[in-house]
């Protein structure tokens, strides 16, 4: 039977995300460059879009998202250990790390330059095209010249560098501070959390020169986190013997986490869904099974405003965020009992209460490798 094979690249937010789980599953796959004639003539028609991640099954099908694929494996044999508020906390970080840090992952990529452009074009050219140096060099030119201009659908501006950049340094701080008793985000084992948050922390903040620099400098520990993700063991000596199971309950360093999720995303969250809100109402076109947007290809429905740390921001919506927030939505929903008032005390005690309650009307869900509308929600 043929191996899984991942298509994506080494610079890939997404990518950095599937491949990840995949080594930490020690699940088989050879990794091949979305740069190749086959992915543009093959792969991509296959799933409807020019995407990545994209994983070729042994049977020649094709899953695209790294949330997606990682259900996919997760329902047959399951290796994540998250239950209870462990699940809800994992689903969160997998929607903030994937989505919300987004905008620090833009901003350190294309706004630096004086010591990122020489990797980027190399790396750009190297994974995206096949071909001689000049069709590197176009194809760099072209994609480079798109991602800029998408930094301000994920609202960077030159009037909000240093505000990305003090978030940033302060997410580095406290993941730092967090990491500094356990190898893991949640504990002693990697969850869907550690996996959102690698994608970003990964592919852009740790492997571009710039941000990789100031991980490395101040944030020794959020990059050993990095090398750790990247790993098929834990390659965790620095801890000694210690405890493989997840948190039983929520230490400080995880509360101080979750209240800067609240006050960084929050907004954005709030603005989101209250503009597919106004946009379902205006398109009743947009009904159960119908593609998000019209077509595959399109993933913003529109364009939002929110007051970002006191800093007004235009972001694209992007539906697929939805998805993602239904996935914390449906684990909290799961929990009864004491599980449920010790969630509801954390998430009162954090300020994240209004995150359970901000639900779009329609759900979005998945099909064909892509996002589809789901069924109204019922107040």
């Amino acid at each position: 039977m043929a191996p899984y094979i991942l298509w994506g690249t080494p610079g890939s937010l997404y990518t950095g995300k599937l491949r990840s789980y995949l080594r930490k599953a020690r699940i088989d796959y050879v990794e091949r460059a979305v740069g190749l004639p086959e992915f543009r003539a093959v792969v991509a028609p296959a799933v409807g879009r020019w995407i990545m991640p994209v994983l070729q099954l042994p049977d020649g099908g094709y899953l695209q998202d790294g949330a997606a694929i990682i259900d996919h494996f997760e329902a047959a044999t399951p290796v994540l250990p998250e239950t209870g508020i462990n699940h809800v906390i994992a689903a969160l970080f997998e929607l903030y790390g994937g989505e919300g840090m987004v905008r620090a992952a833009m901003h350190y990529r294309w706004n630096f330059d004086a010591e990122n452009l020489a990797f980027l074009s190399a790396d750009f050219g190297g994974t995206l095209v096949s071909g001689d140096a000049a069709a590197r060099a176009a194809i760099f030119a072209d994609s480079s010249s798109r991602m800029r201009a998408a930094t301000a659908m994920f609202g960077v501006t030159p009037a909000n560098y240093a505000a990305v950049e003090a978030g940033h340094a302060r997410f580095l701080a406290l993941f730092n501070a967090h990491l500094d008793t356990q190898p893991y985000l949640l504990g002693g084992r990697p969850t869907r959390g550690d996996f959102g948050l690698i994608g970003p922390l990964y592919a852009h903040l740790g492997r571009d020169p710039a941000p990789a620099r100031l991980m490395k400098a101040t944030a020794w520990r959020v990059w050993r986190w990095v090398e750790r993700m990247n790993a098929r063991d834990d390659d965790a000596g620095e801890y000694g013997d210690f405890d493989q199971a997840l948190f039983d309950g929520v230490p400080d360093t995880l509360a101080a986490l979750l209240a800067f999720v609240a006050q960084d995303y929050l907004p954005e969250v709030a603005a989101m869904v209250g503009f597919t809100n106004s946009w379902l109402a205006e398109h009743p076109e947009a009904t159960q099974g119908s593609i998000v947007g019209g077509r595959a290809s399109k993933r913003a429905i529109g364009k939002a405003e929110f007051d970002w740390n006191g800093t007004p921001l235009t972001v694209g919506v992007m539906p697929y965020r939805l998805w993602l927030l239904q996935r914390v939505h449906d684990a909290a929903d799961a929990l009864t009992g004491d599980d449920r008032a010790r969630l509801d005390a954390l998430f009162a005690a954090t300020g994240l209460t209004p995150l359970l309650t901000l639900r779009a009307d329609r759900r979005v869900e998945r099909g064909d490798n892509c996002e589809i509308w789901g069924k109204e929600i019922t107040r």
